[in-house]
């Protein structure tokens, strides 16, 4: 699922909502109160159960061959997500949803541009989309999904490389090793 020309995603295990408000989300380092919202690049980074934590890797252009394939792996495409074993009931059982959102009230929020806020209430364009089966639309991306006993090896490695990463509720990972 991602969104069209003019739109906007929010992924939520909610399919009640009729008017996202702004708010201080409890987990943010941002003080100002937001409507929180991806786009097209960024929406499979959500296509999880909201407190999975999640690492994820994508090529760039200054990404080194080595690099990808050391990481990514050779012939294995541009993006890896990786989660922990423990993560895969939830996976299986979550109902995820989109809302498609207009685009227009969002802009780019930090230095890594990867999220969009409003400040400003939005009413979705219609009613919420189920996500459906989260491997199967990862597989349809074209993104490889690994499953690790402990996210902290391959996480590091990630960091320390010339791939594009972002780290989504890593504090409810396992402990390191």
């Amino acid at each position: 699922m991602r969104p069209a020309e003019g739109e906007v995603l929010h992924f939520s295990e909610d399919p009640t909502i009729t008017r996202f408000v702004p708010h201080v989300a409890p987990t943010s380092a941002e003080a100002d109160p937001y409507v929180w919202a991806v786009g097209h690049d960024r929406a499979p980074d959500y296509w999880f159960p909201r407190d999975t934590p999640r690492a994820m890797a994508w090529t760039q252009p200054e990404t080194t061959p080595a690099d990808r394939d050391r990481i990514i792996g050779a012939g294995c495409g541009r993006r890896v997500h990786a989660v922990e074993y423990r993560a895969l009931p939830a996976m299986r059982d979550v109902r995820l949803y989109g809302y498609r959102l207009p685009a227009a009230p969002f802009h780019p929020i930090g230095s890594a541009r990867h999220a969009l806020v409003a400040t400003e209430p939005v009413e979705p364009l219609g009613p919420p989309e189920p996500v459906g089966d989260l491997f199967a639309l990862h597989e349809a991306a074209g993104i490889q999904l690994r499953v690790l006993p402990n996210l902290w090896p391959f996480w590091d490695q990630v960091i320390g490389s010339t791939l594009g990463f972002s780290g989504i509720r890593l504090r409810y990972a396992a402990a390191r090793r």
